[in-house]
């Protein structure tokens, strides 16, 4: 229920005479004066059974006006396709449209969207303009990071809601602040984002791909203490988690930040540390890291070798250690003083829960064994005691660190939350494969899930999950009775709103794992010139994982697998490291990898003895999941309806017998007795209701009724100089207790009288002949009685 918090409204709303009220806006101009009529129609598009009391599916909002003309000039020569840009680019396909409604000059949001189309007739003085709301936003082509790490570990690497969150960001619409830059620069200088892992219900990021994954009884998804939507929450103290960047960028030259948001008060212990681990030469390992202790206030950063000596500068910063809440924590690391090793400029920063920014000094490292050597990016490790969301790495994050700024490190204004999720409960293995447009999957998702996706009045993405309908609320958002705002009722039930055995299908991946698949190697050597980027694009199977750049090889240390080398001659020469940033990411059909040489010098993709040396390992599945079924019934139900079976579709996002579980159990919830179903239910118009606000409905005139009901579909329409009239389509939340049949003997299924009657032998020894069965004068059902009797 929209809340108004508009005593005026309210009161209008209960007076006895009404004065309703709009405002349309078009392109940010007020047109709400030209409005000659008004339609606003939202409900849920569902594959399942309509009188069943849950629903599934999406939602998408239509606006339609009719818009008259102004001062004496008719609206087709304002608002047509051939009016002037002036006048008609307000309504054009694709602008903004916002629509308010209510009474005695209030009003509330109804429809926030953009025009679909527009309709002049000719000779008239009518433009009709239709709107559709945030779905349009929705309509590029659904892309989803498909990892091979979870068949590979046999752990859930991300959640139906991740991948909703996931579809959401490409449209443009963030629960928590987005990536701070492309995930491809578009020139040698410009920042980019070599991982952005959100943590809103799955370790998939929308940059880079997981590393290592913990098992699922060491953490859970959360959103109540959340820093801005879901969060992940260690179960015990010194949670790991790592992650193979987008783009193995070279550590000299250049600034690049880590950072992440914690609520500090929902922790298991004191400690978040964030690592940067840099492939060096010789299989070396070399690091930067910060860790943040909320028990003493302190952060280190510090320089070194994985496994070996480092060195650390130690900041303090009190109220790190006295406040708690949600806290924006990161470093940056400054190298652009280059050398061999290099030796890094350090410096924390940090917004306090009451927004405060505070940041360390900068701390310049001049023992030796903070120097790094040439190398480029390898993992991204994170370990955490407490509730942690949003985790990124930035390269080239700015060109310098005294002049960065709060505005800039919380990215104020250059963003703004646009959606709701719910709760993360049905985990993935394997990411299905998408088509289509976002919308398209997110619709596809919602119903193989029991849930629900809408955009409300404000424009404000909303995802429900299953057990969104399984709770009745305590108490309706609105009342609405046949004495004063029910004009219309109707009250059906049917036995196809009975469900009462209800079937999953669940596509089971356990024992398949993530092997390598044939082995591509590249055909040509590639020359790559200093300041030059070099992107070749290589053929990828539809049924192949994605997978992570290449490794960077060296002499000192050859590897296998996945990799390239750079030779400082195009017949091999020495192998080059710490010169060329590569990155990958998949497009459609192709493996892309993408070569940036930040050095002085040219290099080449060759191997020792002259050869390409770019090797790509695909990364296929051992088997096809194995499908099967998980089932919920009631035999109450059954013994008064008999057996009434609802089979969900079979659907690539419902992986695990824990998922059918929570997914037929709902239906059962929603079918096992059949709930009546409310139709069009006219009312006095409320422009507060919402989608999925419960309604108790009282019927003193004629059903003697009063139950609460889940509003499914709204409908208004408003002639100009009129009242509007508001239609709902309601769901009744449960059902009028188990059926008792009071003295009621129910007839059998079978006539009781079928399978008795006289057999040919007893007709025959009571009438031997012919002439004494036709003397007898019998009717032929009176014949076949085994009491006989006359006609």
């Amino acid at each position: 229920m929209l809340n108004s918090d508009d005593t005026e409204l309210d009161g209008a709303l209960a007076a006895p005479e009404r004065a309703p009220a709009h405002a349309t806006r078009f392109g940010g101009r007020d047109l709400g004066e030209q409005v000659q009529s008004w339609k606003v129609e939202r409900a849920y598009a569902t594959d399942l059974p309509d009188a069943m009391r849950a629903v599934s599916g999406s939602a998408s909002a239509q606006l339609e006006v009719e818009l008259g003309g102004a001062d004496g000039t008719p609206a087709p020569r304002l608002y047509s396709a051939w009016a002037p840009r002036a006048t008609s680019d307000a309504v054009r396909p694709g602008q903004s449209a916002v629509h308010e409604a209510g009474l005695s000059g209030r009003t509330v949001p109804a429809f926030r969207g953009t025009v679909r189309s527009r309709t002049a007739a000719s000779g008239s003085d009518t433009v009709t303009v239709q709107a559709l709301d945030g779905a349009e936003r929705l309509r590029g082509p659904a892309q989803l990071p498909r990892p091979y790490q979870g068949l590979l570990y046999g752990k859930p690497v991300a959640t139906t809601a991740w991948c909703v969150d996931e579809l959401l960001r490409q449209g443009g619409i963030h629960t928590c602040p987005p990536p701070r830059a492309p995930a491809v620069a578009a020139s040698l200088d410009q920042p980019f984002t070599a991982l952005y892992a959100s943590l809103h219900g799955g370790f998939n990021a929308t940059y880079g791909q997981p590393e290592t994954l913990p098992d699922p009884s060491a953490y859970s998804w959360i959103r109540d203490g959340a820093p801005y939507e879901m969060a992940l929450m260690p179960a015990a103290a010194r949670l790991g988690v790592s992650w193979m960047p987008r783009s193995r960028f070279a550590v000299s030259g250049k600034v690049f930040q880590a950072e992440a948001y914690v609520n500090t008060a929902l922790a298991k212990d004191s400690i978040v540390e964030l690592k940067l681990v840099f492939d060096r030469s010789a299989g070396k390992y070399g690091y930067y890291n910060a860790v943040f202790d909320i028990s003493t206030g302190q952060v280190k950063v510090g320089s070194g070798t994985v496994d070996g000596s480092g060195w650390l500068f130690i900041w303090t910063f009190s109220k790190l250690a006295s406040l708690r809440g949600a806290w924006h924590l990161g470093f940056a690391v400054d190298t652009r003083a280059g050398g061999s090793p290099v030796m890094a400029t350090v410096k924390p920063r940090l917004t306090a829960p009451d927004g405060e920014y505070l940041a360390g000094g900068p701390g310049t490292y001049v023992d030796a064994s903070a120097g790094q050597p040439p190398s480029e990016l390898h993992r991204v490790d994170l370990i955490t005691d407490m509730a942690v969301e949003c985790v990124q790495v930035t390269d080239r994050s700015w060109t310098d660190l005294d002049s960065y700024n709060a505005n800039e490190w919380d990215m104020k204004g250059r963003w703004r939350k646009g959606a709701v999720l719910d709760e993360a409960d049905i985990p993935l293995y394997d990411v299905p494969q998408v088509s289509g447009s976002q919308w398209d999957a997110l619709t596809e998702i919602a119903r193989a899930t029991m849930s629900t996706a809408e955009f409300d009045e404000q424009g404000v993405f909303r995802w429900h999950g299953p057990a969104r309908f399984r709770t009745v609320p305590p108490r309706p958002d609105l009342t609405v009775t046949t004495r004063r705002s029910v004009s219309a009722l109707t009250v059906s039930e049917e036995i196809d709103a009975c469900r009462n055995y209800c079937q999953q299908p669940y596509a089971d991946w356990t024992g398949i794992k993530s092997v390598n698949g044939e082995t591509v190697t590249d055909t040509v050597v590639r020359r790559i010139d200093p300041g030059t980027v070099v992107e070749v694009r290589y053929a990828i199977a539809e049924d192949e994982n994605d997978i992570g750049p290449l490794q960077i090889d060296d002499d000192a240390a050859p590897i296998t697998g996945h990799k390239v080398r750079f030779g400082s001659a195009a017949t091999g020469g020495t192998s080059v490291k710490g010169s060329v940033t590569v990155s990958s990411l998949r497009d459609g059909p192709d493996y892309v990898v993408r070569f940036i040489n930040h050095g002085t010098a040219t290099v080449w993709t060759v191997t020792k003895d002259g050869k390409p040396s770019v090797q790509i390992i695909p990364q296929v599945r051992s088997g096809q999941s194995r499908q099967r079924t998980f089932a919920w019934y009631n035999t109450t139900s059954q013994a008064y309806y008999g057996k009434q079976v609802y089979e969900a579709a079979a659907s690539a996002w419902v992986q695990s017998r824990q998922s059918a579980d929570t997914l037929s159990h709902a239906m059962l919830d929603a079918g096992r007795f059949p709930v009546p179903v409310l139709g069009e239910v006219e009312v006095l118009h409320d422009p507060r209701i919402q989608l999925g606000d419960v309604v108790r409905v009282v019927d003193v005139t004629g059903a003697a009724l009063d139950t609460l009901a889940w509003v499914v579909g709204i409908r208004t329409t408003c002639q100009a100089g009129a009242a509007p009239q508001q239609t709902l389509t309601l769901r009744g939340t449960a059902y009028n207790g188990v059926p008792l049949d009071p003295g009621l003997v129910p007839d059998p299924p079978v006539d009781p009288e079928y399978g008795t009657q006289r057999t040919y032998a007893e007709i025959t020894a009571g009438y031997p002949t012919l002439d004494a069965l036709t003397t007898a004068g019998f009717t032929y059902r009176a014949l076949l009685a085994s009491t006989g009797g006359t006609s």
